[in-house]
């Protein structure tokens, strides 16, 4: 019976690396700080500054972006067909940046658009390695991109992933923080 479970393990462990592919890449992140209310400044858990502009009432509007470069490597899933141009891809990827780095599980949906070319879109779970104080772990976001097979079994991505989740824990006002970002990268399919 061991042999028998080791053999099904072993078939299970080929038919998902048979079915799987790895990208990795370039990273560009942002994290949008935003505020709106009567002070006059301030600053956002993880800026150093914020840039304010007073609007037609007596309230301040306070946005603040900070961008950082990194990396991503992953692996996803392939070859499940939910219709004749309609997959779905379901990730998990690393995404290494100096402050914020994540682990991310998007899933999405790759539709065939030519015989070489794929649009992807769906929604990317992500969680913060290294959150600071007062920062959510956990955060949601779309995805939406793009791939190109050059090459038999590699690819070119690029996408950008929408943050919707509001990653202040306690906010005052109308506070926000969310993280967004842009991927390029190379894929290969085994």
């Amino acid at each position: 019976m061991k042999k028998i479970n080791s053999l099904i393990s072993l078939c299970f462990i080929v038919t998902l690396i048979s079915s799987c592919a790895v990208r990795g890449g370039y990273h560009a992140g942002n994290e949008t700080y935003r505020y709106s209310g009567g002070i006059s400044s301030v600053v956002g858990p993880t800026q150093k500054s914020a840039t304010s502009s007073k609007s037609s009432s007596a309230f301040q509007q306070i946005k603040n972006t900070t961008s950082e470069s990194g990396f991503f490597i992953g692996i996803y899933f392939t070859d499940i067909e939910l219709s004749e141009k309609l997959e779905l891809q379901p990730e998990i990827d690393f995404v290494g940046i100096k402050d914020l780095n994540q682990l991310q599980a998007p899933v999405l949906v790759k539709y065939g658009v030519a015989e070489k070319f794929d649009v992807l879109a769906g929604p990317n779970f992500g969680y913060l390695l290294d959150a600071p104080d007062g920062i959510k772990s956990f955060n949601l976001g779309v995805d939406v991109g793009a791939a190109y097979e050059f090459v038999e079994n590699f690819n070119l991505n690029a996408r950008y992933g929408f943050g919707l989740t509001n990653l202040l824990e306690n906010t005052a006002g109308d506070a926000s923080s969310k993280l967004s970002g842009f991927q390029i990268g190379i894929g290969y399919k085994f």
